[in-house]
């Protein structure tokens, strides 16, 4: 069972592989789904994790119909990520009628390589989720990371088997949202999936002693800047138990 957990920061990065996961997705804004991160975090991650580092490649949140401007900083994006030595780059781009846009994914496909690349859930904002896969695989994704075009992967199980059982090994098929210890035994036994993908969140308390009442926030979420996301090496461990436990 191959699992990747998606982190947002350089101390999410080091807990993930604390607990042993095989991979992770990198990704910045957890508000808005994901997010290409920095240079500087993306640098510093590599440096400092020997697992896997896949590098989210979305220059904002959204949609994923792109314009020519945002397609550039796409391509910019993933030649940073060659620099960096990085293992792989998730993204997607669809045509404004909910299909692939078969042209563009292949040019940046191309272009990444030797990386891996992984369509991310875009795939699940398609029209035909059997059209999608047969598309991903003909553009030359490696994986695609589904929910079964459900708010939570444990709702589109029937879909994400489906889905692994016409790739017949074409591609890989990642169920992810939503997938926790309550969830991942029904998903990896429905589906048959070998590779999981899921959060592991957990919060640390700020360092900082001093706290201006008067700004909760920063103007959204009540003192979430003294709320820092991190991953929880424990909760690594224990989904890995328990989706292996599945498949002996």
């Amino acid at each position: 069972m191959t699992i990747e957990i998606v982190v947002y920061n350089i101390t999410s990065a080091r807990k993930a592989q604390e607990g042993g996961a095989d991979r992770i997705e990198l990704c910045d804004n957890p508000g808005e789904g994901g997010t290409t991160p920095s240079y500087g975090v993306i640098e510093t991650v590599r440096q400092h994790v020997t697992m896997d580092v896949f590098v989210m490649i979305r220059p904002r949140g959204g949609d994923f119909h792109y314009d020519s401007y945002e397609f550039h900083a796409m391509k910019r994006d993933i030649s940073m990520c060659q620099k960096l030595s990085v293992d792989g780059v998730v993204l997607g781009i669809l045509n404004p009628d909910g299909t692939l846009d078969k042209k563009r994914c292949k040019e940046l496909i191309e272009k990444a390589r030797p990386l891996k690349v992984t369509c991310h859930r875009a795939f699940d904002m398609t029209r035909d989720p059997f059209e999608a896969l047969e598309d991903c695989i003909e553009v030359g994704f490696d994986r695609i990371l589904t929910s079964g075009h459900q708010t939570h992967a444990v709702k589109g199980v029937d879909l994400i088997a489906e889905l692994i059982k016409r790739a017949n090994g074409r591609i890989a098929i990642m169920p992810g949202s939503g997938v926790n210890e309550n969830t991942v035994e029904e998903i990896v036994s429905k589906t048959g999936a070998k590779e999981i993908h899921f959060s592991a969140t957990a919060f640390d308390n700020s360092a900082m002693v001093y706290r201006n009442e008067k700004i909760a926030g920063m103007g959204s979420d009540e003192g979430a800047e003294f709320k820092l996301r991190t991953v929880d090496p424990e909760r690594v461990r224990k989904m890995r138990s328990l989706a292996e436990a599945v498949t002996r």
